[in-house]
């Protein structure tokens, strides 16, 4: 019997151009969910386009990945942005990602934040809300992803939306249950092993190590392996083994 049920996602479409599958058709077999970029940080018509049909094809569940309008620096740069900009990039960049779906005969599973966005809205209501009202507005069937515990969470849950509390593979966690920032040191986890054990004592005790020694509460319903790094296949691949081996069901959250 199955106790413990969990969905694996990564972001995929981050590329611009003439378009190559490469790592993303490399990483699809391994996860139960993608998360697609909008244009903003990354991505463009074209990729987005052919992103979708590469999630159609391997029947995994399409996620749109709205981030900051920052190219140069992927998103992961913290802006002053209102509530009232961050409303508008979002439904902007849904909007495109739900067209592109609905053209390809697919259903928009999900939304998730890109990089500082994400971070932002993690701690900020006002942020968050605006997130939550961009995607009830749009896509009020669609799952919303956020940080566990955090205010995105929240702001989801407050205005109606279904959620997903998301974990983190390969980062390290702050007593307060927010991410260690990128750039401080220890912030990712380079070792196959301790992300893979991070991720069950997450899943199976909903509790994680934070930098400064004490456990944290947490819950995983879906897990993010970042899909850029140099040992990103072997390390999906690595996963997705081990909680099979542990009897854990890896399925997208149902809407």
């Amino acid at each position: 019997m199955t106790l413990f049920t969990v969905d694996l996602n990564c972001d995929l479409g981050e590329s611009f151009g003439h378009y190559s599958l490469g790592n993303d058709a490399a990483m699809t077999p391994f996860v139960s969910s993608v998360n697609i970029a909008c244009g903003f940080h990354a991505g463009d018509p074209a990729v987005m386009r052919h992103t979708v049909a590469l999630a159609l094809e391997q029947q995994v569940a399409i996620g749109a990945h709205p981030g900051l309008p920052d190219l140069i620096g992927f998103g992961r740069r913290n802006m002053a942005v209102t509530p009232s900009e961050v409303f508008e990039m979002v439904v902007y960049q849904i909007g495109a990602l739900l067209a592109f779906t609905k053209a390809a005969g697919g259903v928009l599973h999900h939304v998730k934040p890109h990089g500082a966005l994400y971070n932002m809205a993690a701690t900020s209501s006002s942020l968050s809300e605006a997130i939550a009202e961009a995607v009830y507005k749009i896509h009020p069937e669609a799952i919303l992803y956020g940080l566990a515990g955090s205010q995105l969470i929240e702001a989801g849950q407050k205005i109606g939306l279904k959620t997903a509390s998301e974990v983190f593979a390969d980062r390290t966690y702050q007593q307060d249950g927010t991410l260690s920032p990128r750039s401080s040191p220890g912030a990712l986890i380079e070792s196959e092993e301790q992300a893979v054990q991070q991720v069950l004592r997450m899943i199976k005790e909903g509790k994680v190590l934070s930098q400064q020694g004490q456990d944290v509460s947490i819950q995983a319903d879906t897990v993010c392996i970042h899909g850029d790094g140099p040992h990103a296949l072997s390390f999906a691949r690595h996963i997705k083994s081990v909680l099979q081996q542990e009897g854990i069901t890896i399925k997208a959250p149902c809407p």
